[in-house]
């Protein structure tokens, strides 16, 4: 049974997920357009399906409807460091993601059910003008972290006031990776003898949502939302390549990768009967992901060291009516940097970033079309050498220049039943 359910999951995500390269940690801001363009501020304002995501509670009371997105994120990163003659940027690549949820209303009760991409991270990089690390060859230089959930979910609107929700998640995840080997590196930090390394694994992991909401007034919401922290257990294969004499390894291994717990809390409040606004603070567990340890069948156990930290982020959103079928969304969000100094390397890039969004939707009978755009401005990270307390043999971290802007636009279309 489980291996049908991998399958089954594992088509979604090659049909919603053709690969993923978001900025800061997994979770993602594109789930959903109208929360996208309200800058994920969509704890308590959740007024659609994606209610499954952001606050499961928020289902309760809603009409029956059927939701369908599609974003696409295009990231402009770059990295530099003099020493090593680099001055180089990521792929130019457009990156699909999306989902489909719907929700049944019963009276006080409702019912739900989503497929979409909660969580994604990665990088893309041009091998030839990273020969500084490489022994002066070309090698690929990739990571992809992408996760397809599964969320039935159901809400109950317990009285005029207050409604509470659940979420129950499936996720299946891929982990792809490809570098250079690391394991032998002379005093400047410069591998002797190169090797390409690439590894490939899926996985499923379980895990609930739980909302609550509450009307303050008519006019004040305020809400909660708590994600557990889900294991995913990985199965894979890994290769390692001499040039000149193709593969020499081939190996299964095994790796536990651990999603975060998140806390979502937030507010909304209708200033008239145009304009609402939205504050919210979400909290990542970060630090579960100290780093991740592959157990492979034919050499010893790898590490790839993360040490992040966990982050809170402020995010403000509102929504005018400019008439009853037109509504304009503006965002905002401050996104501290998990990553630390000593581990930051260019294949999990991560910043501290200033985001601003925007969104415009239009009704038409049962119909409603919504559109958004967010652009990350992230910060620079000046990484100026290699740890103190590490040595060449145990590199975690890539000295010199990162940078990580984000361009990313969405799609969506709602139909009331």
């Amino acid at each position: 049974m489980k291996k049908v359910i991998k399958l089954a999951l594992g088509f979604l995500l090659v049909s919603v997920l053709a690969t993923t390269n978001f900025a800061n940690g997994l979770s993602l801001n594109s789930v959903g357009t109208r929360a996208l363009g309200m800058g994920g501020a969509f704890v308590a304002r959740s007024n659609d399906a994606t209610a499954i995501y952001w606050n499961p509670a928020g289902l309760a009371g809603q009409k029956s409807s059927v939701n369908l997105f599609f974003t696409g994120v295009m990231p402009l990163g770059s990295y530099s460091w003099a020493p090593g003659q680099i001055d180089t940027k990521t792929e130019s690549n457009l990156y699909p993601t999306g989902g489909l949820m719907g929700v049944f209303n019963a009276n006080k009760l409702s019912f739900a059910l989503g497929v979409y991409v909660p969580a994604g991270l990665g990088a893309q990089w041009p091998g030839a003008d990273l020969g500084a690390f490489s022994g002066g060859q070309a090698f690929d230089w990739e990571s992809r972290i992408g996760v397809i959930a599964i969320s039935p979910s159901v809400a109950y609107q317990i009285n005029e006031k207050f409604s509470v929700g659940l979420s129950a998640n499936i996720y299946y995840a891929m982990f792809d990776l490809s570098k250079p080997n690391m394991a032998d590196l002379n005093q400047d930090g410069i591998p002797e003898t190169p090797v390409q390394y690439k590894e490939e694994s899926t996985g499923l992991g379980y895990g609930v949502t739980l909302g609550l909401k509450y009307d303050v007034t008519k006019q004040l919401v305020v809400a909660a939302t708590f994600r557990t922290a889900t294991s995913v257990g990985m199965d894979g294969t890994a290769d390692i390549t001499v040039p000149g004499m193709g593969n020499i390894l081939n190996t299964e291994f095994t790796r536990d990768v651990t999603w975060p717990m998140w806390i979502g809390a937030g507010l909304a409040y209708k200033v008239n009967k145009c304009l609402t606004v939205a504050l919210d603070a979400q909290y990542s567990n970060w630090s579960a992901l100290d780093k991740f340890v592959a157990d492979y069948e034919k050499i010893p156990d790898g590490e790839f060291k993360l040490d992040w930290k966990d982050a809170v982020q402020i995010r403000l959103g509102g929504e005018y009516l400019l008439t009853p079928k037109a509504a304009l969304r503006l965002g905002y969000y401050y996104d501290p940097a998990p990553a630390p100094d000593e581990t930051l390397n260019i294949l999990f890039p991560s910043s501290t970033n200033h985001v601003v969004t925007a969104g415009f939707g239009y009704s038409f009978g049962k119909y409603s079309i919504d559109a958004a755009a967010e652009y990350l401005l992230g910060g620079d990270r000046n990484i100026t050498s290699f740890p103190a307390n590490v040595t060449p043999d145990k590199w975690e971290n890539m000295p010199g220049i990162h940078h990580l802007d984000v361009f990313s636009f969405s799609l969506g279309l709602n139909l009331e039943l």
